[in-house]
């Protein structure tokens, strides 16, 4: 896999991770994908980076499958949320 589609599996998780209506699961997803691909962009090996982007992938589906999944549970926005709104 090159920089390139590295970068943007990257996008592609950060935008999906938005997507979840739940404000602690929309916030922890991107928190672990920015430090796991910020924790993992010196590695030099091949074969450990064609790993860790395949996980990434695979996370990818799961995210997609939860974000349905919380829509279809979707609950009342938090205090937080109705703030940070109000700010933009």
């Amino acid at each position: 896999m090159s920089k390139r589609q590295a970068l943007q599996l990257y996008k592609s998780l950060i935008s999906e991770s938005k997507k979840f209506p739940s404000y602690n699961f929309r916030q922890y997803a991107l928190r672990r994908i920015r430090d796991s691909f910020r924790e993992n962009r010196n590695l030099g090996d091949e074969d450990v980076i064609r790993n860790k982007l395949e996980e990434a992938a695979r996370s990818l589906e799961t995210i997609k499958k939860q974000v349905i999944i919380g829509q279809l549970y979707s609950t009342d926005k938090l205090v937080i949320e109705h703030v940070m709104s109000q700010k933009k």
